[in-house]
């Protein structure tokens, strides 16, 4: 069997540390010792092993190409013993750390948890929600289910589903003989109802991009509320507000509920996907592979 390496543990920490702030300072405020020390570690980490790992600026730090290397390395080696360490305080916790956007744990996951219960009743799954991007297998995370572009580094990821973009709204409001919807154009007479999950997304489709393509140039695209979140304008519209943008997973079973009704055939493709993303490697936990057999399941099934 081969030796391990007798690394100096500490100078690994403190450049991990340095690697993911870009910053001794912040590094050193995460490991509650001096700047100087943080600098030191890494100077002794460069000279075991022969090589620079950041440019220094005046006032900046720079990964060389070893050291991001390097970083992409430890963070996932961290972040599988931090877990570890976690589960060793903790032995009796089945809880499996799932961690997703809150939109799609509200419209399209939480709808169907209930058959992932029934085909597994010993795991116990905590969903965990929030705009910070928890990086499995570093973060005290074991999967995630992102929305986005892909191309996430050090993890693996797979595309679970596309999200076409296209207006929805209660039945009422489109069965109302005072303003029909019969044509894109009647969204003029209608409250628009947005929300904020295409601001500064390129490729992500907002109401200009649907109106442009649908030729509804007299529509006031800018004009009505807006909500923080996908599935708050998605309730908005159920409640009968207006007429929102719906994504395609998110409004799958409102549509199939009849709580609400897609007025118009065109949907716009988006730059965004739900991607599902786990720890890299493949020393994953049969609780990660059941659940991430059990998501492409319903996926595959509500296709």
């Amino acid at each position: 069997m081969k030796p391990r390496h007798p690394a100096p543990l500490n100078a690994l920490r403190a450049f991990e540390a340095a690697a993911r702030c870009l910053s001794f300072q912040a590094a050193a405020a995460q490991l509650f010792v001096t700047p100087a020390a943080v600098s030191h570690q890494v100077k002794r980490l460069e000279a075991w092993l022969g090589v620079p790992l950041f440019r220094r600026g005046h006032r900046s730090v720079e990964l060389t190409r070893e050291g991001e290397a390097l970083a992409t390395s430890l963070h996932a080696l961290f972040g599988q013993l931090d877990l570890a360490l976690d589960r060793a305080m903790d032995a009796g916790s089945a809880d499996l750390r799932v961690s997703t956007v809150e939109s799609f744990a509200a419209k399209w996951l939480a709808p169907r948890l209930h058959r992932f219960h029934r085909d597994h009743p010993g795991i116990r799954l905590r969903i965990e929600t929030g705009d910070a991007h928890a990086v499995p297998g570093r973060d005290g995370v074991d999967v995630a289910i992102r929305y986005g572009r892909g191309g996430y580094r050090g993890v693996r990821s797979e595309r679970l589903m596309p999200a076409p973009v296209f207006p929805v709204c209660a039945p009422g409001v489109a069965a109302d003989p005072r303003r029909p919807l019969a044509r894109p154009a009647d969204l003029r007479h209608h409250v628009l109802v947005h929300d904020d999950s295409a601001e500064g997304r390129a490729g992500v489709p907002d109401w200009r991009a649907w109106l442009d393509a649908a030729g509804a140039a007299r529509v006031r695209a800018g004009a009505g509320p807006v909500f923080g979140g996908m599935h708050l304008a998605q309730e908005a519209a159920i409640a009968g507000l207006g007429v929102a943008l719906g994504t395609g997973p998110l409004v799958e079973d409102d549509l199939q509920r009849g709580r609400l009704h897609m007025p118009f055939d065109l949907a716009l493709d988006n730059a965004y996907a739900f991607w599902l993303v786990r720890p890299p490697g493949e020393g994953a936990k049969p609780d990660v592979d059941a659940f991430c057999s059990w998501l492409r399941h319903e996926v595959d099934a509500s296709r």
